[in-house]
């Protein structure tokens, strides 16, 4: 009798969570910034533990712009800290306040959980600058597999509230199909990173109502409504079963006429601003944190 999706995704959490939320040694940046904060939000979906990084002291009394970012790990793993290196270069390089999220993972809270978190916590950042010494009006977030899904849904619902405005969304390696079949998502590579037993443990678990599949907020790459959404940076990997969606998603942004740079890193696969090559990681990684600088201060 097979295991039930929930109980694989709590082996995975439990036996793989690990192995899933490794970088490479070359990646880490572990000296910039060398301190960190900590701080916990309260949200509609309950209390969230977020690390802050901050940039070198400037030399104007200015707060800093606020970007803040969602880790991956197929909406099952919990680990923020693997997002670590790009937290502590993007505050360094890009000179802004970062805010890594903890947000709360399924099969334990399930969709809609880490977007309500996702969103709540947003909002809050926004409205809370001047108590935290960072720029709420100068804000940006991202993420990275299933954060960058999260991503394009907190974009989403600050469009359709009117709440607040990212300066940028950054989606790296996103799903953003949770209804298609994960067998019909190819790669060049005879066995990529992605499978897709794993690929449906984690949507399983997430969002275990294939009727909520299609909803915008859990498949962003479905809905035909993207005018009006903040200008973007997809970075897609060439050998990723994610790509075709990820550039299909760039494209209609692009068609909605929302601002959008879009980057297929060629001979790499998904999660690899996590895993290596170093070089080609660390190239995608400067992207992010030049794209910043350059929408946080415009």
């Amino acid at each position: 009798m097979p295991f039930s999706p929930n109980l694989q995704a709590r082996t995975i959490q439990l036996l793989l969570g690990g192995m899933i939320s490794r970088v490479h040694k070359d990646l880490r940046f572990t000296e910039i910034p060398k301190h960190t904060e900590s701080l916990r939000v309260e949200t509609s979906a309950g209390p969230v533990n977020c690390t802050v990084y901050r940039p070198a002291a400037a030399a104007t009394d200015t707060p800093a712009p606020v970007y803040i970012n969602f880790h991956g790990g197929g909406f099952i793993v919990g680990r923020p800290e693997q997002d670590d290196h790009i937290c502590r270069y993007i505050a360094s390089e890009a000179g802004c306040v970062v805010i890594n999220v903890d947000y709360a993972v399924a099969p334990q809270r399930r969709y809609p959980v880490p977007v309500d978190q996702a969103y709540d916590i947003t909002a809050w950042v926004a409205e809370n600058g001047p108590a935290n010494n960072w720029d709420g009006s100068r804000l940006a977030v991202g993420g990275h597999s299933a954060g960058a899904n999260l991503t394009a849904a907190v974009c989403r619902i600050a469009r359709d509230r009117g709440t607040f405005s990212p300066k940028l969304q950054i989606l790296d390696s996103a799903p953003l199909d949770q209804l298609a079949d994960p067998a019909t998502k190819h790669s060049p590579l005879a066995k990529p990173l992605l499978s897709p037993h794993f690929m449906r443990v984690f949507t399983d678990a997430y969002v275990p109502d294939p009727a909520d599949r299609a909803h915008p907020l859990v498949s962003p790459g479905l809905a035909d409504d993207l005018a009006g959404l903040p200008p973007a940076l997809v970075i897609t990997a060439e050998n990723d079963r994610l790509r075709d969606e990820g550039d299909a998603y760039a494209k209609a942004l692009d068609a909605a006429g929302v601002p959008v740079t879009h980057r297929v890193f060629e001979g790499v696969d998904h999660y690899f601003t996590h895993t290596g090559p170093v070089p080609i990681g660390k190239e995608a990684i400067e992207l992010m944190a030049a794209t910043l600088r350059t929408a946080l201060t415009a």
